[in-house]
């Protein structure tokens, strides 16, 4: 993962409503939610889920998936690993030994 797009996601983590709708996601697994699932659990309007969606979206850590009519959105299991991997590439000087055991998603 490149500076500018971890940095793109930790900005878009960084708000309070955004993590919250990505920690739903991400509990849901590969199966997703839906937006009225995701609204209902957040006591969200639509159009203030919507933005938010749309910035993970824009910094690449969810997915959406047209089903008919409507769209499950995915946390994007790839880009959060890639995340985590960027923020702990220099753990403990590069001595793994010495760093605590990496969280693994069995999603």
């Amino acid at each position: 993962m490149e500076h500018a797009a971890a940095t793109n996601a930790l900005s878009a983590l960084g708000h309070t409503t955004r993590l919250s709708v990505f920690r739903l996601l991400v509990q849901a697994g590969r199966s997703g939610r839906l937006p009225g699932d995701l609204a209902e659990a957040l006591d969200l309007p639509g159009a203030t889920l919507s933005f938010h969606l749309k910035a993970l979206a824009a910094a690449g850590l969810i997915t959406s998936e047209q089903r008919g009519r409507t769209i499950r959105y995915q946390a994007d299991f790839d880009a959060m690993t890639a995340l985590v991997a960027y923020l702990t590439e220099n753990c403990c000087a590069g001595d793994g030994s010495d760093c605590p055991p990496s969280a693994s998603c069995t999603s």
